[in-house]
């Protein structure tokens, strides 16, 4: 499985912003190389474009992501079960659990983390989410995603790619804190 990932990566390169595009399209509702290695390449490569290759990847992806929606819609729990035949059911399970107590800031964690986005995107369509906050939600989430490697690479260059994950975990750790800090401030709001 190793081997075809690399193949597809190269192949996606080799394609170079059409490539990109590809890639973030297809990895959000099919099981491919995520595309933040070739993003990572592309911006170290020429970081004067590093801007325009994350916004790249977010309109591709968002466009993947509804794709994976309909699937999801149309393919119901076969479909998800076929792409995710290892463990499919339990996948499903957990990102039922996932909806019932967070709604769209599921969708907006999986597409800005790296808990795997395609899992949401075709689970979003079986459970009927409303369309546009899922769209919403996919297009912040994955921006926010793209758009923080494109400009960390952007500004400090080869010196912190192996530290990218480590920003976007730190990132998402500001972003819950955030939410939990507003939601104790609501609930407390509604108790007086």
């Amino acid at each position: 499985m190793h081997d075809i990932f690399i193949k597809m990566n190269d192949l996606f390169q080799s394609m170079g912003v059409w490539g990109l595009a590809l890639n973030s399209f297809i990895e959000s509702f099919f099981l491919v190389p995520p595309p933040d290695f070739l993003l990572i390449a592309m911006d170290l490569a020429n970081p004067k474009k590093a801007l325009y290759y994350a916004f790249v990847c977010t309109i591709a992806s968002t466009f993947g992501g509804a794709v994976g929606y309909a699937i999801g819609y149309w393919g119901g729990r076969p479909a998800f079960n076929w792409i995710f035949r290892k463990g499919g059911k339990e996948k499903f399970e957990a990102v039922e659990r996932l909806y019932a107590k967070y709604d769209v800031m599921a969708v907006f964690f999986s597409a800005f983390t790296p808990i795997p986005y395609k899992v949401f995107t075709i689970a979003s369509g079986i459970l009927n989410m409303n369309f546009l906050k899922f769209i919403l939600a996919s297009f912040f989430g994955r921006g926010l995603r793209f758009f923080i490697v494109s400009i960390v690479l952007m500004l400090f260059g080869e010196a912190v790619k192996q530290y990218i994950e480590l920003v976007i975990i730190a990132v998402t750790l500001v972003i819950i804190a955030f939410f939990v800090i507003l939601y104790k401030k609501r609930k407390s709001l509604f108790k007086e």
